[in-house]
């Protein structure tokens, strides 16, 4: 079974109430908001290290996370620090993952050149002159993978973890098919 690394982890959900931004900026020292500049809040917590940004719909999305018990503890300290300065929070809100960022290493160094020509061009994009990564996009699961000549890879896209194992173990398996690794 392959090795993956969650670097992060993004999550959407609903507060089920109108947010008043400004008393959140004022009650928080972490806070961040210019209108001006970025229709939401960022809210900063250190445990577990994440940024949520808060909408004055109530929605918000948190960023940082490495597990989905970390958004689950994030998005449950934001909703009880806001009900702690008489913001009603009157829903338990329902977390959706959108991406998940994981990081792996097939061990194994890899030509781009000849893994792009093997895997055919319509499935890869490969211009080494603007980026070192050579993109793969799968179907099944539907994520990116940007490999690197040195066998190390990121996955982006997956919704669940075993979605991230699954897509580094197809490519993993697609080079060895291919004789492009051992």
């Amino acid at each position: 079974m392959t090795t993956i690394d969650i670097q992060n982890i993004v999550a959407s959900s609903s507060l089920g109430t109108e947010l008043d931004l400004a008393k959140i900026l004022d009650s928080f020292e972490t806070a961040q908001y210019d209108p001006k500049q970025f229709p939401g809040l960022i809210y900063r917590i250190s445990e577990p290290k994440t940024a949520t940004l808060l909408f004055k719909s109530g929605k918000l999305v948190c960023t940082g996370g490495k597990s989905r018990e970390d958004v689950e503890r994030a998005v449950s300290k934001v909703v009880e620090d806001l009900k702690g300065i008489g913001i009603d929070i009157p829903i338990k809100p329902k977390i959706d993952i959108q991406n998940m960022v994981a990081s792996s290493d097939l061990g194994y160094e890899l030509n781009l050149n000849t893994v792009a020509i093997t895997l055919g061009l319509e499935r890869v994009e490969y211009e080494p002159e603007q980026f070192p990564g050579l993109v793969f996009r799968l179907d099944d699961p539907k994520v990116v993978i940007l490999l690197f000549g040195s066998g190390k890879l990121v996955c982006a896209g997956a919704k669940v973890k075993d979605d991230a194992i699954r897509a580094v173990d197809n490519v993993a398996s697609e080079l060895r098919k291919n004789g492009l690794m051992p």
